[in-house]
C-alpha cells in the first residue's frame, strides 16, 4: 500500500458507496411507482447505457490528462442531481407531480446517476496508472516486475475499494432500517428521505479524492526539486504520460456516431430501439476495439480477444429481475432490515473473497477462473428455485424452524457473494501492465464499454424473459388503499429455472468457442 494509491481508490469506493440507496430504491418502487418488472429491466438497459460512454470518455481523459480532475467535478454534479430529484420526489412529491409525472422524475434519476459515475470512473482507471510510481524514491527507474506487481496491486485495491464502500453501505443500511418494517407510513417515508441525503456525501468523496492527489503531486514536485530535477522534468514525471497521445479519429468518430444513435433512437421511440442501440454501440465498440488490437503484439492481441469473448458471455447472462424480490418481500417476508443484513452479508465476505482468491486470481486464466464461477453460481441458485416450490417449508419442518427461508437465503448468499468480482481483476490487471503507455485510460475505457454492454445484453435478456414470464406484484393506490394489481407470482418458478439453466450453458459455451478457435484468454 502507498500513499499515492489513496485518491484513485476514493473515487472508487465513492462508486461502492452509490449503493446507500439500493434498497430505499427497490421498496419505494414497490410501493409507490406503478411500474412492472419488464419496464424496470429495459430501464435497466438504458441506465447500462452511458457505461458504453465509457469509451470517448476515457480517451478524453487521455487527452485531457493534466485536466481529468474537471470530469470527477462534473460527474459529482450529476451524482448530486440524481439524489436531489429523488429527495424531492419522496418529501414534496405533489410539487414534483406538478412539473413533471413522477415516473418521468424517476426515470431521469435513474439515467443522470450512471453518467455522473461514468466519467469518475474513467478519471479513476487513470489515476491507478498515474499511481504507480515509475522511480523509487532516490530517483532510481523502477524495473518491470516491480512496475507490474504495483499494477497487479493497484487493480486488486480498487475492487476492494469499491467493495470496502459497500460494506460501510450494509453496516449504514442495517443500523437505518432496524426496525423500519414497524414505522408508521409518514415516518418511514422521512427514513427513505434521510437516506437519500446521506447520500449526498458520496460526491463529496470523489470530488475530496482528486483534491487529494492534487496535495500528493505538489508534496512530490517538492521532493523532486531537492533532488535536482527541473521543471520541465518534474512535469514530464507527474503531469504527462510517457508517451503523448494523440487524437484518434476512429475513436472520437465512433463515438459521436454512437451517441447519435442512442440518443435519435431513443427519443424516436421506435420498435425495438433498445435492440437496434445495442447492436449498433456493438458494432462501433468492437470496431474501436480491432483498432486497438493494432497497437498490441500478436500475442497480446490474440489474448485480449479471447478474454474479452469469455468475459462478455459471463457477464451477459440474464437475470430473474425485480420479481424476484418482490417474491422475497411479499411472499418470504423479507423486510428493510432483513435486506440489509443480507447485504451486509455479500458485501463482507465478496470483500474477504478477493483476498482468498487472490492466488486464485493470478495463477489461472479467466477461462479456468469463468468455468469455476459458473459451476459455483449455478449450485448455489439452486435453494432460491427450491424456496419457491417449498424447500424452505420442508427444511423449517425437519429442523424445528431453524433451517427457515431466511437461513437458506444467509446460506446461499453467504456462499455466493465473494466469486461476483473474481472474474474482472486478471482482465483489468493485464490491461494496466499490458497495454501502450499513452492509451492506458483509452485500453481500459474500451475494454469497459464491451465488458459494461455485456451488462446491456444481460438487461435485454432479463426484459425478454419478464415478458414471456410474467411476474407482478400487488399495486395498491396511495389515496384508498384499494388493488389496482394482484399479485401474480405462478410463472416466476419457470423464470428462475431458465435463468439458471441459461447461467451455466452460455460461459461454458463461449469458453469451448475461444478454445476451438485457438485464441488465449489472460
Amino acid at each position: 500500500m502507498r500513499l499515492s494509491y489513496l485518491p484513485p481508490l476514493m473515487v472508487y469506493m465513492a462508486a461502492g458507496v452509490s449503493g446507500l440507496t439500493g434498497i430505499v430504491g427497490t421498496f419505494f418502487i414497490k410501493e409507490y411507482l406503478d411500474l412492472s418488472a419488464a419496464f424496470l429491466a429495459a430501464l435497466g438497459f438504458w441506465a447500462v447505457v452511458p457505461w458504453a460512454l465509457k469509451m470517448p470518455v476515457g480517451h478524453l481523459v487521455d487527452l485531457l490528462w493534466r485536466h481529468k480532475a474537471g470530469l470527477v467535478y462534473l460527474g459529482a454534479a450529476l451524482i448530486a442531481a440524481s439524489l436531489l430529484i429523488m429527495i424531492g420526489l419522496i418529501l414534496h412529491t405533489e410539487a414534483m407531480r406538478a412539473l413533471m409525472e413522477v415516473e418521468h422524475w424517476f426515470v431521469l434519476s435513474v439515467l443522470l446517476s450512471p453518467v455522473g459515475y461514468v466519467m469518475q470512473d474513467a478519471v479513476a482507471d487513470a489515476m491507478t496508472v498515474e499511481a504507480v510510481p515509475r522511480e523509487d524514491e532516490h530517483g532510481r527507474a523502477l524495473d518491470a516486475d516491480t512496475v507490474r506487481l504495483m499494477h497487479t496491486t493497484m487493480q486488486m485495491l480498487g475492487r476492494v475499494a469499491i467493495i470496502g464502500g459497500s460494506v460501510l453501505v450494509a453496516l449504514a443500511n442495517v443500523a437505518l432500517f432496524q426496525g423500519a418494517e414497524r414505522l408508521p407510513e409518514a415516518d418511514k417515508v422521512l427514513l427513505y428521505a434521510r437516506i437519500y441525503e446521506y447520500a449526498l456525501l458520496i460526491p463529496l468523496l470523489s470530488v475530496s479524492g482528486v483534491l487529494f492527489a492534487g496535495w500528493l503531486k505538489r508534496r512530490e514536485a517538492r521532493r523532486l526539486r531537492a533532488l535536482g530535477r527541473d521543471a520541465a522534468q518534474i512535469a514530464a514525471l507527474l503531469h504527462e504520460p510517457a508517451e503523448k497521445t494523440a487524437p484518434n479519429w476512429w475513436i472520437i468518430g465512433g463515438s459521436l456516431l454512437f451517441v447519435a444513435i442512442t440518443l435519435s433512437v431513443g427519443l424516436s421511440g421506435i420498435a425495438w430501439g433498445q435492440e437496434i442501440i445495442f447492436a449498433g454501440s456493438l458494432l462501433i465498440v468492437a470496431l474501436m476495439m480491432g483498432r486497438l488490437l493494432r497497437e498490441l503484439s500478436p500475442a497480446a492481441r490474440n489474448t485480449l480477444l479471447g478474454t474479452a469473448i469469455v468475459i462478455f458471455a459471463f457477464r451477459a447472462l440474464p437475470l430473474p429481475g425485480a420479481g424476484a424480490t418482490w417474491w422475497m418481500i411479499d411472499e418470504l417476508g423479507f423486510d428493510q432490515a432483513f435486506l440489509s443484513r443480507l447485504e451486509l452479508i455479500v458485501s463482507t465476505l465478496t470483500l474477504a473473497g478477493l483476498f482468498l482468491f487472490r492466488r486464485f486470481m493470478a495463477e489461472r486464466s479467466i477461462a479456468a477462473i469463468v468455468i469455476f464461477l459458473t459451476l459455483a453460481t449455478t449450485l448455489l441458485a439452486l435453494p432460491t428455485l427450491g424456496m419457491y416450490h417449498g424447500l424452505h417449508h420442508w427444511t423449517a419442518a425437519l429442523t424445528g424452524g431453524v433451517v427457515d427461508a431466511r437461513f437458506i437465503a444467509m446460506v446461499s448468499t453467504a456462499l455466493e457473494s465473494p466469486l461476483g468480482q473474481v472474474s474482472m481483476v486478471p482482465m483489468l490487471a493485464w490491461i494496466a501492465n499490458s497495454a501502450p503507455p499513452h492509451l492506458k485510460a483509452t485500453f481500459f475505457a474500451v475494454m469497459s464499454s464491451f465488458a459494461n454492454l455485456a451488462l446491456s445484453a444481460s438487461q435485454l435478456g432479463t426484459k425478454y424473459l419478464n415478458q414471456f414470464y410474467t411476474v407482478s406484484r400487488e399495486v395498491k393506490d396511495a389515496t384508498s388503499g384499494a388493488v389496482s394489481v394482484p399479485a401474480d407470482y405462478s410463472e416466476l418458478g419457470a423464470l428462475l429455472l431458465t435463468v439458471t439453466l441459461l447461467g451455466l450453458v452460455l460461459p461454458l459455451a463461449a469458453v469451448w468457442i475461444t478454445r476451438a478457435l485457438g485464441l488465449r484468454s489472460a
